[in-house]
């Protein structure tokens, strides 16, 4: 039998891919209702200032981030221990809980801001097991060689999604506001039936009958140990703790640009259409070369891109600066992605991948928080612009901090230590 040349040849990828797909446009969708009626909500109903209801927007991160601290050590255990696709459909059936509880509270007038709080830390304790389930299945059906191809393609599902999910949201409420809600949970229902379509994935033998808390110390021990893999890490936590701006984007909707949800669905879909369109180039040609440099430069661009968003007062201007956002973000997501999952033994990949994504939520839960705190000290456009400028100097630290994420010239294992223990 021919060796396949695309992931996209392999029937259990496809299943994969059609997981993503579907489960990144249920909850994007869900994301942007859930911001814009908290705004909403507390400008009208509670009656708050622009300040105080941005600074909601901002807790409304933190909300999701507490769980998901609190449970990823318990996730990447879980990831490794047990299989796979269980621990993945279990926590997108509780997104889809979420999805219906909205659906009902919203048609029958039943919202407020503690609801929509509450249903915010159970939508960031589903995400914490969702991740490193998930990620880990790609390795375990794709060659290795197929690697970095079959990111790119990951990629694309969650950007198509994230493209399509917000403005799709955004439309939706726009004829009835429990519309999204409804839509989200039907295919939340697919993404769970997807799932079990992958042939089962058994647990390393290795990680049989360990005990739990030394698993998740191990875990622990070796991305600090790893200085390549603990650069990457930390990179994209600081950078977009400090650079992200989507948590601000309904401020600049209803009071900057004066958009509406309509605009702001737009504005969730442009930094994913510019990534979407990058991660469709990676996947036909992936970076292969200098690819550690290429990953600090994109890192800066993200910060420059939101700079000149947060100064923007044009939306046709400022959808162009959230895509090119996007479209740098990509590149160091494709990158740090590739360089992570290929430096990480199989028998340890849950834990590594819950490590990473804990950065890549406290970089944006507790991004949007400090989005939020600053904007009630420094405004929407101060807050963003410093952010901008904060992700630039990042970059610029870690280039120091770590030179081996520029001496980075392939994808290939970089400083590989023993496996760790299991």
């Amino acid at each position: 039998m021919t060796a396949p040349t695309s992931p996209l040849q392999i029937r259990d990828y496809r299943f994969f891919w059609l997981t993503r797909f579907a489960s990144v446009l249920a909850t994007s969708s869900m994301v942007v209702v859930i911001g814009y009626q908290l705004y909403d909500l507390a400008r009208g109903t509670y009656g708050m200032s622009i300040a105080d209801a941005a600074f909601l927007l901002g807790a409304l991160g933190l909300a999701q981030f507490v769980p998901l601290a609190l449970l990823t050590p318990i996730a990447g255990v879980a990831a490794d221990r047990f299989d796979r696709r269980y621990v993945g459909a279990v926590a997108l059936g509780i997104d889809l809980l979420i999805a219906v509880l909205l659906a009902l509270t919203t048609a029958f007038g039943l919202l407020s801001l503690p609801l929509l709080f509450v249903m915010a830390a159970m939508h960031g304790s589903a995400r914490v097991f969702v991740g490193p389930a998930i990620s880990s299945i790609a390795p375990n059906i794709v060659p290795p060689e197929l690697i970095p191809r079959a990111i790119a393609f990951n990629s694309i599902a969650m950007q198509a999604g994230t493209i399509v999910g917000p403005a799709m949201g955004g439309f939706l409420f726009a004829s009835h506001p429990a519309a999204p809600y409804c839509v989200s949970a039907t295919l939340l229902a697919c993404a769970c039936v997807l799932l079990s379509m992958i042939r089962r994935l058994p647990p390393a033998a290795s990680n049989r009958g360990v005990n739990p808390f030394r698993q998740i110390l191990d875990g622990f021990r070796f991305v600090w140990n790893e200085r390549f893999l603990l650069g990457c890490v930390t990179l994209d936590l600081f950078a977009v703790l400090l650079g992200g701006a989507t948590a601000l984007l309904p401020v600049f909707a209803r009071d900057i640009l004066h958009v509406g949800p309509e605009g702001l669905g737009q504005m969730r879909a442009a930094p994913a259409a510019g990534a979407a369109l990058v991660a469709l180039w990676l996947s036909w040609k992936p970076l292969s070369r200098n690819v550690g440099a290429k990953m600090l430069w994109a890192v800066a661009a993200y910060g420059a891109a939101t700079v000149a968003f947060g100064l923007s007062r044009w939306f046709p201007l400022s959808l162009l600066c959230l895509a090119a956002y996007g479209a740098a973000d990509m590149v160091s997501v494709f990158v740090r992605s590739s360089l992570v999952q290929l430096n990480t033994p199989d028998a340890v990949r849950g834990r590594v991948s819950a490590i990473s994504g804990l950065a890549i939520s406290a970089s944006n839960e507790l991004g949007e928080m400090q989005s939020g705190v600053a904007a009630a000290l420094l405004g929407a456009t101060g807050a963003v612009v410093f952010g901008g400028v904060g992700a630039i100097v990042i970059t610029l630290a870690w280039a120091f901090l770590f030179p081996e994420l520029a001496r980075a010239r392939t994808f290939a294992p970089q400083y590989r230590q023993r496996d760790p223990a299991p």
